[in-house]
């Protein structure tokens, strides 16, 4: 090869590999639309939760369990999510829908901390204590597609009053718009968000009947989202719950059965490793979550012996099945327990052998 060609050869090489090695550096910065699941971790409740003269002196292990929700940043991680074991990859549409960033964490943190009084109604309630609630307005969970109210409010949004009337509870909103308004009326919302209160007008719509609803039932107008209660709790002790990294309701049941744990004479882990996943309501019943699969996994890496998973007693339900199956598949030693109330979730441990004794 002459001097000529081999200095275009080496040259047409040494630029390939520049293009290459851009290339290369430029997809660890391209994001892609993909979420990666994996079993995340089973961590025990004791250190996390402390009851005003309670006591923690259980021979045993209440845990939590959950999923680590990584977001695939760049192709390296999507691949990786494709050859990992029990790793699920979902669409960010799927996680996020068309939630803000900024709507997400908000919906969020309102998920964790309606769980966590619901446990703390729930729990000092069982253990024969009463809780007080205080109503403070109505939280904007989410939109239905008939709104009309999306871009003016926000998820995350606290409603205080519609047309300059109160409104403590979601019920005394859907009461006021349903006596007194048509579709097409418009209200005045004067709502908060980020503590800065504001007012805007909505057009009311439409809203889609019950599956239940009778033939001659009256459609319901609303403003087209889905409402929760704004809410603080007066307690006859203090209760902490510190799990600040971690979010969601999922924890529901097991910060329960902690908190009665605390309050409550005698073992009731009875000494065994216990973890668990469900939501909880402040009346103690159990709901499905998602992710179940994953929290099997983490809950028997972490010497898990009993599993406490919602009941599906509805034919949409599956979190019971799909922990048992995939219990299976690992060949786990541990016992799937199946619980539609926290009182059920109670009454297996009440009438479970002390560990040792069986």
């Amino acid at each position: 090869m002459k001097p000529a060609d081999q200095s275009r050869f080496f040259g047409k090489q040494n630029m390939r590999g520049v293009l290459i090695t851009t290339a290369l550096i430029i997809s660890f910065f391209v994001p892609t639309p993909y979420y990666l699941y994996q079993p995340g971790s089973a961590e025990e409740l004791a250190p996390m939760v402390s009851v005003e003269r309670g006591t923690k002196d259980e021979k045993g292990t209440l845990m939590l369990t959950t999923v680590l929700s990584i977001r695939a940043t760049n192709i390296y991680y999507l691949g990786y999510g494709l050859v990992a074991p029990h790793t699920d990859l979902r669409k960010e549409a799927d996680v996020k829908g068309d939630l803000t960033d900024r709507e997400y964490e908000r919906l969020l943190k309102h998920m964790m901390d309606s769980s966590q009084q619901n446990a703390m109604i729930s729990g000092l309630r069982a253990a024969g204590e009463k809780v007080d609630i205080n109503y403070h307005g109505v939280f904007v969970k989410s939109f239905r597609p008939v709104t009309k109210a999306r871009g003016i409010l926000e998820v995350g949004d606290v409603i205080t009053a519609v047309d300059g009337k109160s409104v403590l509870k979601a019920k005394d909103m859907t009461d006021y718009i349903n006596q007194t308004k048509k579709p097409g009326d418009t209200v005045t919302l004067t709502y908060k968000r980020d503590d800065q209160e504001q007012t805007a007008k909505v057009e009311l719509v439409t809203l889609e009947k019950r599956p239940d609803a009778a033939p001659d039932e009256k459609p319901l107008v609303g403003l087209g989202m889905v409402p929760e209660d704004e809410r603080t709790l007066e307690l006859p002790r203090k209760v902490e719950i510190h799990a600040e990294d971690i979010g969601g309701p999922s924890a529901g049941l097991m910060f329960s059965l902690e908190i009665i744990s605390q309050l409550t004479p005698g073992d009731l882990t009875k000494g065994y490793r216990i973890a668990g996943t469900g939501t909880i309501d402040q009346d103690g019943n159990v709901g499905q979550i998602g992710g179940i699969r994953h929290k099997i996994v983490a809950a028997d890496k972490e010497g898990a012996e009993i599993f406490f998973a919602p009941a599906d007693i509805d034919e949409d339900y599956t979190n019971a099945a799909e922990a048992t199956d995939e219990a299976k598949l690992i060949g786990t030693k541990m016992k799937v327990v199946p619980v539609a109330t926290l009182q059920e979730a109670l009454d297996y441990l009440q009438k479970l052998p002390a560990k040792g004794k069986s």
